[in-house]
């Protein structure tokens, strides 16, 4: 008899997240409470966790989180970082020794700003240049990883099973209005650090359950406008597709989410006319932006929360809502672990984002 860990399961993967639209805090204990229920989803090769609103006293900073192999590829990392930002504080990432967690890097982290002169000289804006600086770190310095690099919000991810990740990063000292988890199955691309969910990038994170079948198309598509997929997971290039939709392209998260999971075209054409011809726009004009496969994700960005499932709904999702508070999870125990009694709960069409953000006047 095969044992666990020995079985492919390809509907495994467990995602969770807390929202609250007041922007209160909520520590980093209650999303790893609701993780952990969903612990027979993973496998111990991947967990994670996105914080937003965790870094207030460096909120106008950029926050890289970055794994080093060893010291050589720190030294070279850092002599890039320093000569294309202001560096306003460095350290490692604390983090708790358990046994359950083995073989980690060197983990670092910096609150940083883009040098004026550099950021006069490359005539970019601020973000894309910091995105421009994040993708060559991660493409062209062997060994160095920036896994988190947004404003106020910070990434945490490990190979293990995400309750031992949480334990490990003491995200008990953390608190945040936006938190997602991600606890791994891996099916067809490797266990390892990097690997891990969330996957980020400036302040979008992407946790995800499933297995994206035109992974292909959209890489190709996405390393045409300087993305570099390299981290050996097909989630990866979720996250650049939003970023160039939505920071790039201008299009609203709702928009972005009608490229991804975009609706049959027997659907587009029951719409009334001025919603049929938006969506045959955007079918037409980011075609190779289509996600097919099972999925199911939760976009963690500045303000908000996102949870968006496949178009034929091949992957759970439950989403809940309880005064200010915004929840949505694989399966319901993750959520009712938290929130007992919540005022209401369902699940989302194929297709259909749920978006939540913070309230006009709540101060991020």
């Amino acid at each position: 008899m095969k044992k666990e860990g020995q079985i492919r399961i390809p509907s495994g993967c467990a995602i969770s997240g807390i929202f609250s639209k007041d922007n209160k805090k909520i520590n980093g204990e209650t999303i790893i409470k609701s993780i952990s229920t969903m612990h027979d989803r993973s496998n111990g090769l991947g967990g994670g966790f996105s914080g937003y609103g965790i870094y207030p006293q460096y909120k106008e900073l950029y926050a890289f989180h970055v794994f080093y192999e060893n010291t050589a590829s720190k030294k070279e990392c850092e002599d890039f970082l320093e000569n294309h930002f202001d560096i306003e504080n460095l350290s490692k990432i604390p983090i708790r020794k358990t046994s359950s967690i083995t073989d980690e890097p060197l983990i670092w982290r910096y609150f940083l700003y883009p040098r004026h002169s550099k950021l006069a000289d490359s005539q970019l804006d601020e973000k894309e240049f910091t995105a421009r600086c994040v993708i060559r770190i991660n493409s062209n310095i062997n060994g160095a990883y920036v896994f988190s690099s947004g404003k106020n919000m910070g990434v945490f991810k490990a190979v293990g099973f995400p309750e031992d990740v949480g334990y490990f990063y003491r995200l008990e000292e953390y608190d945040g209005y936006c938190w997602t988890s991600h606890g791994r199955y891996p099916t067809n691309t490797p266990g390892w650090w990097g690997g891990a969910h969330p996957f980020a990038l400036l302040d979008f994170s992407v946790v995800h359950n499933g297995e994206i079948s035109s992974y292909d198309t959209n890489r190709r598509f996405m390393e045409m406008f300087g993305y570099k997929c390299t981290l050996l997971t097909d989630t990866e290039v979720i996250t650049y597709i939003i970023d160039y939709l939505v920071r790039n392209q201008g299009l609203t998260l709702t928009e972005a989410a009608n490229v991804i999971a975009a609706p049959f075209w027997s659907t587009i054409e029951m719409k009334n006319p001025d919603e049929k011809s938006k969506l045959k726009y955007l079918r037409n004009a980011f075609s190779s932006l289509l996600i097919t496969g099972p999925f199911s994700i939760l976009l963690g960005f500045e303000n908000g929360i996102m949870a968006l499932n496949d178009r034929l709904k091949l992957r759970s999702m439950v989403i809940a809502e309880k005064n200010d508070m915004f929840y949505a999870a694989s399966e319901e125990c993750a959520i009712r672990i938290i929130e007992p009694n919540p005022d209401k709960i369902w699940s989302p069409a194929g297709g259909e984002p749920v978006i939540a953000t913070l309230k006009e006047g709540a101060s991020k």
